[in-house]
């Protein structure tokens, strides 16, 4: 065995490849990016912070995640290429060291009606394939467990060319699906109210039709007359049988109106595919009250609401049958697994016992495989992309998550930082964009933008440790130490809110009374029952308004303007002070730019390659035809007053020349919830979500409700503007109105005059009242986990 020696004292030369560890960026210019500049160290856990709309995403996802994205789209064919979304190169100088991004961001999963936590994880697919093997009675491949797959079959003769012959022969086929019949995999059938879809005392001539959209004078009204199956001129309720059938039930028919070819059919069929088939909150604001008014959703009767035709259910692995174990909580489902030995599907079972492990590790033990993914909030959601990577072999790519905390109990915070740590630990870079201190506190590099938010942030405030920033005199390192104290008094309620033998989901006839008239926060760890509690047991009446998490939909040609109806008495009062139409001052409208249709910029599509947009040479990116910006009102046209930020438009409106109290109204609400430094006309794709939320807020602070209930406001909240929120909740208690928050932080518990708290665990552990008083009661009990993590908070 022979030994190499070494001569000398100089240790070797590091390997050239050993010397790319920073992620480099320069000239970061992406939304309200100045300039920025920074190395992030690779294989570390970095975390990004500042106030909200400082810049974090703008740097995190828009330009290191969005250029990995597109180097990686560059390395298919051209021919993939043309199939994938294009992406432009970010606004950067320089971008070195990067590596394979994965995001894990809190995009809600799709809402498709037929998504469910396990086919959203795989963990269906694998279940599927054991059924399949195991199952007693067997009834088919993994298909005849699957409620997208329906059962079909058919038979008939086909014509063959065999030896220079033409053959016909006679064939067959069936698949065996496991989708129920009667509801297509849905798990509801619905029940459409007649009355709600047209008045029969009246013609379709006379527009009986009451369906958004279905009117006469447009194609509906053409194909309707044209084809011939019934008396335009005649009430509805003088119809024949044949006349109604064809108006409601007609299966598609070629029809020939006015010389073009078109195709009639009954109007239940086109609400089904038009409507129906679609989630109904990811509906336009108009039909989906439409859809609410005239359509009743029931479990269906046939399989009981778990999708599976009774093929698929009779099949089972030790007296349980598929759909048993997609109902089952995860955490019971992932010991029954356990305790399955089958040597012949070994390997599987590893596999789906991992993946059901990591549901349990990650705090969503207390979901089902069988719940919709659409209805899973934005931290769940998240958690649940998380899973495909906890187990993953992949090493040296750079993970990153967008505020992994939202939805997290202090207790599962503890958790969630131990998994981040776990993905750097096998090698990975993680970059986490995150205000909670405890999430901060764990970081190897932490990066604080700021120091404003908007057109007041976009630099680097500090770089380096997490001491380091606590001693610096950022606002991050100034309000890093920030501790809410208890209310010294607590204020009266004003009456009470009763909620008797609530149990929806996990809840376990819950019986309680919400005080009124103060500022109420109902706690637990997540899936205790906080929304099945709020927003299931307290009526949506007219009197109560509540503001979600869920995502605003818009296009870019939506603006903050736009979406809180701000934009409408701001064009009234253009047209007025100049004596024109105020459709004039719409960019979307006949004041719109005609170079670029008003949207400010010239898209250009170069096929498989990252398409350009480029300023419009002719408005210079203001949106507006030349002769509209002519027109002033206080000196300004109209498009330097959407490029405003909102507390300089609050004091425009408010006084002078331009005093127009309707708008001035709408920016006072826009800057009491935070949003002083966004500009009237800055795409709401743009916008973070805690932005989002914020103005969903204040859209709705105009409602005319006497009880608010509020779902997570803080998401999003730099610890700097939590103080803000508090403000305006104490304002919104104190103007008569009773707030009821469903959140998990600490300043905001410290804050509550009563406290509702929820547990003691999740899922089935969980759904009872385990405290209700005050907050200074519950931190002396310290009797549940939200009492002892307030009384370490308070210092108590």
């Amino acid at each position: 065995m022979s030994k190499v020696t070494r001569t000398g004292t100089q240790s070797p030369e590091p390997h050239a490849a050993d010397v790319h560890d920073l992620i480099r960026v320069h000239g970061a210019r992406v939304n309200n990016l100045k300039d920025v500049s920074v190395e992030i160290p690779k294989r570390r856990l970095t975390v990004f912070t500042g106030v909200s709309g400082s810049g974090k995403s703008s740097l995190v996802f828009d330009t290191i995640a969005a250029e990995s994205q597109r180097l990686i789209n560059e390395t298919y064919s051209a021919f993939v290429q043309g199939f994938m979304p294009t992406l432009a190169r970010p606004e950067v100088d320089v971008l070195d060291g990067l590596t394979t991004v994965i995001t894990v961001d809190q995009q809600r999963m799709g809402s498709d009606p037929r998504s469910t936590v396990g086919t959203a994880t795989d963990a269906n697919a694998m279940l599927r394939i054991l059924f399949s093997r195991l199952g007693k009675p067997h009834i088919g491949s993994p298909k005849a467990f699957s409620f997208n797959v329906a059962s079909i079959s058919g038979a008939g003769s086909v014509t063959l060319e065999r030896s220079g012959q033409t053959v016909k022969e006679q064939r067959s086929f069936s698949i065996t699906g496991g989708m129920c019949p009667r509801c297509e995999g849905r798990g509801s059938v619905n029940d459409i109210d007649l009355t709600a879809l047209y008045d029969d005392t009246k013609s379709l001539g006379e527009g009986a039709l009451t369906i958004p959209g279905y009117t006469m004078d447009g194609w509906y009204g053409r194909i309707f007359s044209g084809s011939g199956f019934f008396d335009m001129d005649k009430p509805i309720r003088k119809y024949t049988k044949r006349e109604l059938s064809d108006l409601l039930h007609r299966e598609p028919t070629k029809i020939k109106v006015e010389g073009i070819n078109l195709t009639y059919e009954g109007i239940i069929p086109k609400l089904q595919k038009s409507m129906l088939s679609k989630d109904v909150e990811a509906l336009q604001p108009h039909i989906r009250a439409f859809v609410k008014r005239a359509v009743t959703f029931s479990v269906c009767p046939d399989c009981q609401g778990t999708r599976l035709s009774e093929g698929a259910r009779s099949s089972k692995i030790k007296k349980i049958s598929i759909a048993d174990a997609c109902a089952m909580q995860i955490s019971d489902l992932a010991k029954w697994v356990r305790d399955l030995d089958e040597p012949s599907v070994a390997p599987l079972l590893a596999t789906l016992r991992q993946t059901l492990d990591s549901f349990v590790e990650i705090g969503l033990g207390y979901l089902s495989l069988d719940r919709p993914s659409g209805t899973l909030s934005g931290g769940e959601a998240q958690r649940v992309k998380m899973i495909r990577h906890l187990g993953s072999s992949l090493t040296d790519v750079t993970y990153v998550f967008d505020e992994p905390t939202v939805g997290l109990h202090p207790h599962d915070i503890q958790q969630m930082n131990r998994l981040l740590l776990r993905l750097r630990d096998k090698g990975n870079t993680v970059l986490v964009v995150e205000h909670k201190p405890e999430t901060i506190a764990i970081a190897d590099h932490v990066v604080d933008l700021g120091p404003g938010a908007g057109q007041g942030g976009g630099t680097i405030c500090f770089e380096g440790t997490v001491e380091g920033l606590r001693a610096g005199d950022t606002i991050t390192g100034r309000h890093f130490g920030d501790r809410a104290s208890l209310k010294e008094t607590v204020r009266t309620p004003s009456g009470k809110l009763e909620i008797r033998g609530a149990k929806t989901h996990n809840l376990r006839g819950v019986d309680v009374d919400v005080p009124l008239g103060v500022l109420v926060v109902v706690t637990g760890v997540a899936g205790s029952g906080k929304s099945s509690l709020v927003h299931g047991s307290i009526p949506a009446s007219e009197g109560v308004v509540s503001v979600d998490q869920g995502a605003i939909r818009g296009s870019r040609r939506s603006n903050p303007a736009t979406y809180t109806g701000l934009l409408d008495p701001i064009r009234k009062a253009f047209a007025k002070a100049n004596g024109v139409k105020p459709a004039l001052f719409s960019a979307n409208s006949e004041g719109a730019c005609p170079g670029c249709n008003g949207a400010g910029v010239v898209y250009t599509d170069l096929a498989m390659m990252a398409g350009v947009s480029t300023t419009c040479e002719e408005c210079e990116g203001k949106r507006f035809h030349a002769s509209v910006l002519e027109h002033h009102l206080g000196g300004r046209d109209i498009s330097e007053v959407l490029a405003m930020p909102v507390t300089e438009a609050t004091e425009f409106f408010g006084a002078g020349e331009a005093r127009t109290p309707a708008a001035h109204k709408i920016l006072e609400r826009l800057a009491d919830v935070g949003l002083g430094y966004v500009s009237l006309g800055q795409p709401l794709t743009t916008l973070s979500g805690g932005e989002r939320q914020r103005l969903k807020l204040a859209t709705h602070m105009a409602d005319k409700g006497g009880v608010y209930v509020l779902d997570e406001p803080t998401a999003g909240l730099h610890l700097a503007d939590v103080e803000q929120l508090l403000g305006l909740l104490d304002r919104l208690v104190d103007s008569g109105k009773s707030v009821i928050v469903v959140e998990h932080h600490q300043a905001v518990m410290a804050h509550a005059d009563w406290i509702i708290d929820l547990g003691p665990g999740a899922g089935h552990d969980g759904g009872r009242i385990v405290f209700e008083g005050t907050p200074a009661a519950l931190v002396e009990g310290r009797a549940t986990l939200t009492g002892e993590h307030l009384a370490t908070y308070v210092g108590a």
